[in-house]
């Protein structure tokens, strides 16, 4: 096998498909990324078996292949090597030597058998949906801080994708609070109902560029989930089970609403945070009453009071939170103005847009009237 390739083409690639690499395995070949130019294009392949992602990249096909090369070797001898537009040349021979070669510097190293790589699942293209790139992302960012990092209950660390009629909802929660989106697709699609791991998505955000004229196709098996954008497919398998009853946490009812101001409510709290330690679970008290939201930590080092201007319907209420459970709802939302529903202290606090097409469920936490 001989190829070439400017060096920004060959790096792009590997770094798409390096967050499909294994990092723990007992498999050596799946610490590697395969190089496969034994048809009429150029392809990088990285698959931990959970996750794969393969992705075509240009350059020319001087002799014909494929190779797996260790995948931190290779992608720092890459990234490593002159600028961006220097040609780089990939050569392996019968004996699985390779060498690479670009201007005057000269690596050689031994690859593995390509015919040992696991390839990409095979997944049939009959259950789709379409989005544009920038709403994917978009969704992604908008739901993934409130998936759960702690793998004991399998179903909190990935995303609820529910596809009826006309509409998208993703779902994420992780115990202590809830994100949901609901979007409108251009087109009418069969139902489905896939959990997607969270680490799947978490990648799939990296690489996607954002544009909302571009297209990323979704495909759904039984098994596994298939993202097609750009010159790049990512397969991931999905988490089996039956995902959590939304509907039944989810409530219309409320006896406080508030509509606040979102930029200055993140900043009240976040300079509160100040007082706080990863360790200490000191809630932000809030006290609503008729225009004034008043806002109150107690710590270890210290206190802070501060005051917001809201518009208030219903009851008084004061009720505690976690602060970064707030901050992390307010800013992914993009709106200048926020309504929050709340029935009593020890009621979830939702935070939603008048068509809910975002929703955030956060449970309060207990805390001391007398010591407020």
């Amino acid at each position: 096998m001989k190829l070439t390739f400017k060096k920004d083409d060959l790096l792009n690639g590997i770094n798409i498909v390096l967050k499909a690499v294994s990092s723990k395995t007992t498999m050596p070949i799946l610490e590697c990324i395969l190089i496969d130019a034994s048809a009429d294009v150029i392809k990088l392949t990285g698959n931990d078996m959970e996750l794969g992602i393969d992705t075509t990249v240009e350059g020319t096909i001087l002799e014909r292949g494929k190779i797996a090369l260790d995948a931190k070797l290779f992608s720092e001898i890459i990234r490593k090597l002159s600028g961006g537009e220097a040609l780089i040349t990939v050569e392996s021979d019968d004996k699985l030597n390779t060498t690479i070669t670009c201007e005057a510097s000269v690596f050689h190293i031994q690859g593995k058998d390509g015919e040992e790589f696991a390839y990409l699942p095979y997944i049939e293209k009959d259950h789709y949906i379409s989005l544009s790139q920038f709403t994917l992302k978009e969704v992604i960012r908008q739901t993934l801080f409130s998936i759960s990092a702690n793998d004991s209950n399998k179903m909190m660390t990935g995303e609820l994708f529910q596809v009826s009629g006309y509409e998208l909802k993703v779902v994420s929660l992780d115990g202590h609070r809830m994100a949901i989106r609901n979007l409108k697709l251009k087109d009418q699609y069969n139902d489905i109902k896939v959990i997607v791991p969270g680490k799947t998505l978490s990648e799939i955000s990296k690489i996607l560029n954002g544009d909302n004229e571009s297209e990323v196709l979704i495909f759904f098996s039984k098994n596994h989930i298939l993202f097609e954008f750009d010159n790049t497919v990512v397969v991931s398998r999905l988490i089996e089970g039956e995902y959590f009853r939304i509907e039944q946490m989810l409530s219309s009812d409320y006896e406080t609403k508030v509509t606040i101001n979102r930029r200055e409510f993140l900043d009240n709290i976040d300079r509160a945070s100040i007082l706080i330690r990863e360790n200490d679970k000191k809630p932000i008290i809030l006290n609503v009453t008729d225009s004034v939201m008043q806002m109150k930590i107690n710590s270890s080092f210290g206190a802070m009071n501060s005051e917001a201007a809201i518009r208030k319907t219903g009851k008084d209420i004061m009720i505690g939170f976690n602060p970064k459970f707030l901050m992390d709802a307010l800013r992914i939302i993009d709106d200048e103005e926020i309504d929050l529903y709340m029935m009593n202290p020890k009621s979830p606090c939702f935070i939603k847009d008048s068509g809910e097409s975002y929703i955030y469920l956060i449970l309060p936490v207990n805390f001391n009237a007398a010591s407020v």
